[in-house]
């Protein structure tokens, strides 16, 4: 296969490589990011490269391509095989590697596929991302050498570092879990045997064309079995995972849906009583209330850009103890590594509840109530999506508008908030608004509305 190639353009995003397979994603494309990926490590003196892919049906085929490209690097290149993306991550911080690739298209539908990347125990992303593609349009890559491969698996450190952290109180849990068919069947199978209570694993087989819904926990339809069941067995609690385990989703004992910026201001409230000043980041899309919440519980809230790499990269900048977006990525630096991991914060969260006097819902009805729309995605193309975000920054900003703009357009008027980015994972705008009242809800999404209107964009379905 050739090492140089125009990759399709739109594959290219913020953070990772992302697009349809066969479709805009091909083989020879993996070939090819090995080829110049490995480049990049072996031009800094790196020699070793871990390489790990989830349950999609053309992940085996893009790993053989990808290992075949960086072992002409001259490399050693190690395979872990199939599982979760933060296994990934714990075998390059582990095993000291020089560079690290998941081939995944984490929560997006069946037909889509990619790679997430690591550089010297780094995040790869942004600019980086986009100067991988020139490289390998030039054909820019050292000349072939002899690499060599080998296989290692690290499932059961892995199982064993996430159990270091298991710290139940007395209280006996019953727990769903709702593996979505993803790459963390397996690893999640052996954990849940060591961890006391009953628990019990939907869709626990890993299938890359996701059966039985699309393995996105964000969208409240692909719980609805999880919380079918969390009812019918009268559980604690359930707990959802991402195509690649590296986003988690979470609903109490009543079937309340727990979104990102609620899990973190529990996860703050508990840490903070150890670490007091500690810095806490979210994404454009959280609530007010968690930033508000987690200074009065004595923490450090910063808001950051949407995206697991940017707000990794922000956390080890920052010194951050803990981090998370709306999505459902979290990151722990508090004992664990500050990478995402579904696995992790599923363990940490069996440790909060089962310290709880009472229920989970106890505490998710306690919490702080606003007025909001759920992160909402609606088509807009690829070509499209970021000039519609810079036209109505524009005009916000000509109107002198109160607008944050480190991630697309978070506008603060006297009703609350509205916010306007184009996501970096799909061909999708993201809008979300909150208010104290249904009245502002409707002003802001009447603002939003007008906004998209005079950008030619149909308004999302509020």
């Amino acid at each position: 296969m050739d090492c140089k190639r125009n990759l399709d353009r739109t594959i290219l995003r913020e953070y990772d490589i992302r697009g349809v397979y066969d479709k805009t994603f091909f083989i020879e494309d993996a070939f090819a990011i090995g080829r110049a990926f490995g480049s990049i490590v072996a031009r800094r003196e790196g020699k070793k490269v871990v390489v790990c892919y989830d349950g999609r049906v053309s992940s085996p085929d893009l790993e053989t391509a990808l290992v075949d490209g960086l072992k002409k690097c001259g490399l050693e290149v190690i395979r872990i095989g199939r599982g979760p993306t933060p296994m990934l991550y714990f075998a390059s911080v582990t095993l000291e590697a020089d560079g690290a690739i998941m081939v995944t298209a984490s929560h997006n539908p069946k037909e889509y596929n990619g790679m997430k990347f690591m550089l010297s125990g780094k995040p790869f992303f942004g600019q980086q991302i986009q100067d991988l593609g020139d490289q390998i349009a030039k054909g820019d890559v050292i000349p072939e050498g002899v690499g060599s491969v080998r296989k290692i698996d690290v499932s059961e450190d892995y199982i064993n570092r996430v159990l270091k952290d298991y710290n139940p109180g007395d209280r006996k849990l019953r727990v769903v879990w709702d593996n979505s068919n993803g790459s963390a069947g397996e690893v999640l199978t052996r954990l849940v045997q060591q961890l006391s209570g009953e628990h019990i694993i939907l869709n626990g087989t890993i299938d890359g064309n996701f059966p039985v819904h699309s393995p996105d926990p964000t969208v409240p339809k692909n719980l609805e079995q999880l919380q079918k069941e969390v009812a019918e067995r009268k559980a604690d609690l359930g707990i959802a995972f991402d195509g690649d385990a590296d986003r988690i989703g979470v609903i109490d004992n009543k079937g309340n849906i727990l979104w990102g910026d609620q899990l973190l201001i529990i996860y703050g409230r508990d840490i903070l009583k150890d670490k007091p000043g500690g810095i806490v980041i979210a994404d454009v899309k959280a609530s007010q209330i968690l930033f508000d919440e987690i200074k009065k519980a004595g923490g450090s809230p910063l808001m950051w850009c949407t995206g697991h790499s940017l707000i990794k990269a922000k956390m080890a900048e920052t010194h951050a103890i803990l981090g998370g977006e709306m999505s459902g990525h979290i990151f722990f630096a508090d004992k664990w590594f500050g990478f995402d991991d579904a696995l992790y914060v599923a363990i940490r969260t069996l440790n909060i509840v089962s310290n709880l006097k009472g229920p989970l819902s106890d505490i998710t009805e306690a919490l702080p109530k606003a007025v909001s729309t759920p992160e909402i995605r609606f088509e807009c193309a690829d070509t499209r999506k970021f000039s519609v975000v810079k036209e109505v920054a524009e005009r916000l900003k000509e109107a002198n508008a109160d607008v944050i703009t480190i991630d697309g357009v978070r506008v603060n008027t006297p009703d609350g908030w509205w916010l306007l980015r184009a996501s970096n994972t799909q061909a999708a705008l993201v809008a979300r608004a909150e208010s104290k009242t249904e009245e502002g809800l409707q002003k802001l999404k009447a603002a939003l509305s007008e906004q998209l209107k005079a950008s030619g964009v149909d308004h999302p379905p509020f």
